[in-house]
């Protein structure tokens, strides 16, 4: 399967603009309740935990394994507010740059990787799915934390 670079590069515009309208709220939410960690929700279940969360699983598949970069993965409690997590998504932003300048070479159209000691092939248009797909997922759980915290959510839907 051809990849085709523009199309990617357009649809993760659409991410990060639906990112940036988060990231906008996260803004107007208080400081406390921002680390504020609940037990309902994975991954340290805060707003900042999640968002890290996002950041490191971008590093992980995209900066780690696609891209055979050393990553050194941020710890939730190193970030403190917003404008730090908008620092690292810059840094994703330009792993995300580099991998999809890289998947439109039809040789790099598989990534090859081992996790728990298996060697394992994947399409790099699955990997792209999955991150961004696992970034919308975690979106949904801020909000929902956000509503629980007494916020009103904002719509960041791609179509909105």
């Amino acid at each position: 399967m051809e990849i085709n670079g523009e199309l990617l590069r357009e649809q993760y515009g659409y991410i990060c603009d639906s990112r940036h309208v988060l990231v906008e709220y996260c803004k107007t939410i208080g400081s406390k309740d921002f680390v504020n960690e609940n037990s309902s929700f994975g991954r340290g279940g805060s707003m900042r935990n999640l968002l890290v969360h996002i950041v490191n699983t971008y590093e992980f598949w995209i900066g780690k394994h696609a891209l055979k970069k050393d990553i050194v993965f941020t710890p939730y409690q190193s970030v403190e507010n917003v404008d730090e997590v908008i620092g690292l998504f810059q840094k994703v932003d330009a792993l995300m740059s580099e991998f999809i300048e890289q998947i439109v070479n039809p040789e790099s159209s598989e990534i090859e990787f081992e996790l728990s000691d298996t060697k394992r092939k994947i399409k790099a248009f699955k990997l792209f799915t999955h991150v961004i797909t696992h970034e919308f997922h975690h979106k949904g759980q801020i909000l929902s934390i956000s509503r629980h915290l007494g916020y009103i959510p904002v719509d960041t839907d791609i179509m909105r």
